[in-house]
């Protein structure tokens, strides 16, 4: 790859958290930023190293001219990340179907339409693809079915797509996965829960009130850590095919390996247990 002064990278909604965090990182490392999101306006604290751009990764039109705009001003994309996300909370009974399509069309379907727009140049010159999944891609949560699916997506079209470039060892395709992180993931989530509650589901919304308080306890991961994870992910000469990112997604990538009826129970009151080990800590 080129040196950090000459390098490009693509990152989607960064607009704060991560996305914002990830921004500023590759900005301080040398790199040339094009830092996108759908709408909300972009943090003022990144140098004129980084160049903002309105981006919503459902549109075909927009992800296709955007990367058409880098090309043409910047001679190449060396780096795409794929960070863009999007929650719809709540039981899959609770969920409607269109919700649960926007959900996926977010965080599946628009990388997938970033992949291809960079691809083809991407396997001439070289590059880095970096998604940004999820533990719960893995290892699944109640309340958050939708999340979880759209992730776990994610994270099989990533594996797809780096076995299909094994031939080209000039690009790489990575999955960062992180867990709770310090970031209002949690609040906007809470504000998108569904208004008509199935009675039956009491417990499943409980699982969720207490899984949130996770982003604020010392078992998150920091926005600058996983920030750092995606810098790696991007520069590594030899790349992983995946990186979780602190305590919790460790603890998460082992529930996946447990038999359902070890794994469900874990899973239901792994927010209470959580919540009493952020006390503790």
């Amino acid at each position: 790859m080129t040196s950090d002064a000459d390098r490009v990278v693509l990152i989607t909604g960064a607009g704060g958290g991560i996305g914002a965090e990830t921004a500023l990182t590759f900005t301080e490392e040398g790199w040339t930023v094009y830092a996108t999101d759908v709408a909300t306006p972009l943090p003022d604290r990144v140098s004129e190293r980084c160049r903002t751009r309105a981006l919503d990764v459902t549109s075909d039109e927009q992800c296709q001219a955007v990367v058409d705009e880098i090309r043409e001003a910047a001679d190449g994309i060396d780096c795409l990340v794929n960070n863009a996300g999007y929650a719809a909370p709540g039981p899959v009974e609770d969920i409607e179907t269109e919700t649960a399509r926007d959900v996926f069309d977010v965080l599946a379907h628009g990388p997938h339409r970033l992949a291809t727009a960079v691809l083809p140049e991407m396997r001439r010159t070289g590059g880095r693809i970096v998604n940004v999944s999820s533990v719960l891609g893995r290892s699944a949560y109640p309340g958050m079915g939708a999340y979880c699916g759209g992730k776990a997506a994610l994270s099989a079209m990533t594996d797809s797509l780096r076995m299909e470039l094994a031939g080209n060892p000039a690009v790489h395709v990575a999955l960062v996965e992180p867990a709770w992180v310090e970031t209002d993931f949690a609040e906007n989530a809470r504000s998108k829960l569904p208004e008509e509650r199935t009675p039956d589901y009491g417990a499943t919304y409980e699982a969720l009130e207490e899984g949130w308080g996770l982003e604020s306890g010392p078992l998150a991961a920091s926005p600058e850590a996983v920030a750092a994870t995606i810098l790696d992910a991007a520069t590594d000469d030899d790349p992983d095919a995946r990186y979780p990112v602190g305590r919790l997604a460790q603890f998460a990538q082992w529930t996946e390996w447990l038999p359902p009826r070890v794994a469900d129970p874990i899973q239901l009151g792994f927010g209470r247990l959580s919540t009493r080990l952020n006390r503790w800590l």
